[in-house]
């Protein structure tokens, strides 16, 4: 049932049920203490009789002189009932219109017919006659008293719903007043679209209970900038490395059919095209791998090896470009890790053929292997011309390159190398750290162990 209401709905209803329980709790602990209170007006009342008649009968010289100060003094009293009798059962005094009440307590409440009474049970001795006792019942109608409260509940009924009611009205209002922040909200981040993604909840402008809920909001907002803003680069700069390649195509093919050819031209056109296609195939094997690795799939082939022998598989593989630029190569140290071994001589190859790529001929490419309690360290260095430092941080972004012309005429490479490296080296829990300076560039690989 509840499912179905409003939060400010939910809060009205229950601000009225409590405000309601607390009106009710209150009319009745007011009706408790009106009718304690008339009870013992009426203890006291009955005690004050009670002293007075004793006094008349202690100062009576008769039956008769008893009989007449009785009535004096209390015939006058409108609700007050008295009988006196003797030990004998016959009646001394009885006040008009009084029936005696049945099952009579002391200093309690009886009913004879449809009236109530608070009666008072006692015995009493006389003056003119010391051995005479007499069985005296007072008794006071409550009948007032109860037309009182008959009122007074009443009333108070009336009220506890007026109460209610009103209590109603202003729990909406305070719940609607409440809610306006979460509306502003609300209104503000309607206004968030794919091209306006700027637009940020004001973290002050919200009550305590709200600002989490607000910073949490922004902090997810920045976090979809953020991937758009990526998404929307990398959809560019895809376009964009496609393109070369797709236009190279296109115009070396339509070149080709401008005019007859021979046998040798077409082979040769098709063996470039070839080239072209290898080139589309493998960046598009790269996009699918980082998307993969992007999505937190758990790595493939798992196992424990030695980092040193993959690394020197890698430099016997890679011995003849260095020996063509008379580039040095070695490795030191060594250490396990616990992860898929293709995919970490992925990681170091992308390393490795970038640094030969930029070391100069007669330079160095050393890869050392440092093993620590928790982490396996491979770090590929080389010597050249130091990178920029606005230029590190945005190494490893995908088809990012240092080189402004975005074309390196030596290299067929996409651009995703480094960003292939550092996706495969968080598959593996790890982090990666380029640093560049003093004529060596680093690159720095960290594997949890």
């Amino acid at each position: 049932m509840l499912r179905g209401l409003s939060l400010i709905h939910r809060l009205t209803l229950f601000f009225t049920l409590v405000a309601a329980a607390v009106v009710l709790g209150l009319g009745w602990l007011f009706m408790v203490a009106a009718d304690q209170h008339f009870m013992e007006m009426d203890r006291a009342a009955l005690q004050d009789k009670k002293h007075l008649i004793e006094d008349i009968l202690s100062n009576a010289n008769s039956a008769q002189d008893a009989r007449w100060r009785l009535n004096e003094s209390l015939s006058h009293h409108q609700g007050l009932f008295v009988l006196v009798k003797d030990l004998k059962g016959e009646t001394i005094f009885q006040s008009a219109g009084f029936t005696t009440p049945e099952n009579q307590v002391e200093a309690g409440t009886n009913k004879s017919g449809h009236s109530e009474f608070h009666t008072l049970n006692f015995s009493a001795i006389s003056k003119y006659n010391q051995e005479k006792y007499f069985n005296i019942t007072i008794a006071v109608d409550t009948e007032h008293h109860q037309q009182f409260l008959a009122d007074l509940q009443r009333s108070l009924s009336i009220y506890a719903v007026i109460a209610t009611l009103v209590s109603g009205l202003l729990g909406w209002f305070a719940a609607h007043q409440g809610m306006a922040p979460l509306r502003a909200m609300r209104k503000r981040l309607a206004g968030v679209t794919g091209q306006q993604l700027e637009e940020r909840v004001s973290v002050e402008s919200v009550p305590i209970e709200m600002a989490d809920l607000a910073r949490e909001l922004n902090q997810m907002l920045d976090r979809l900038q953020h991937d758009f803003r990526r998404l929307s680069e990398f959809s560019s700069d895809l376009a964009h490395e496609l393109r070369t390649p797709i236009s190279n195509l296109l115009t070396q093919t339509q070149v080709t059919l401008s005019a007859k050819r021979d046998a040798n031209t077409y082979r040769d056109i098709l063996a470039s095209n070839a080239e072209e296609l290898q080139r589309l195939a493998r960046m598009v094997s790269d996009m699918l791998f980082l998307a993969k690795t992007e999505q937190g799939v758990d790595l493939p082939n798992k196992e424990h090896f030695s980092a040193a022998h993959e690394v020197r598989a890698l430099l016997e593989f890679y011995e003849a470009v260095a020996e063509e630029k008379c580039i040095r190569l070695s490795m030191s140290g060594d250490g396990a890790i616990q992860g898929d071994r293709l995919m970490f001589r992925r990681a170091v190859s992308n390393l490795l053929s970038n640094a030969l790529r930029h070391t100069p001929d007669a330079g160095e490419v050393r890869i050392s292997i440092d093993e620590a309690a928790r982490i396996t360290k491979v770090t590929v260095e080389n010597t050249g011309k130091e990178i920029d430092p606005q230029v590190l941080p945005r190494l490893f972004d995908r088809f990012f390159r240092a080189d402004p012309a975005r074309a390196h005429p030596e290299s067929d490479g996409s651009g995703l190398g480094l960003s292939i490296t550092k996706a495969i080296v968080e598959a593996h829990r790890g982090t990666v750290t380029a640093n560049s300076e003093l004529g060596r560039t680093q690159f720095c690989l960290f594997f949890p162990r």
